[in-house]
């Protein structure tokens, strides 16, 4: 769930997993690993960042996606 709304944002904004690196300031290994599902428990400071970086709440960033 993360791992694919990262994704999801970052494509949206059309950049890269460098890109969201360096707007977020976490480091690229971690954006990769996260969104490869590799790392699916960052801390909450990370979360946080790149929540920043790609506009959103920490909220939109880890929820899951509504069912209708």
């Amino acid at each position: 769930m993360l791992a694919s709304n990262i994704k999801k944002y970052r494509k949206k904004l059309n950049i890269s997993q460098d890109k969201l690196s360096k707007l977020s300031n976490v480091a690229y290994n971690t954006i990769i690993k996260i969104e490869s599902g590799k790392n699916n428990n960052p801390t909450i400071k990370t979360i946080k960042k790149i929540a920043w970086a790609l506009g959103v709440t920490l909220d939109e960033l880890i929820r899951e996606k509504s069912r209708h």
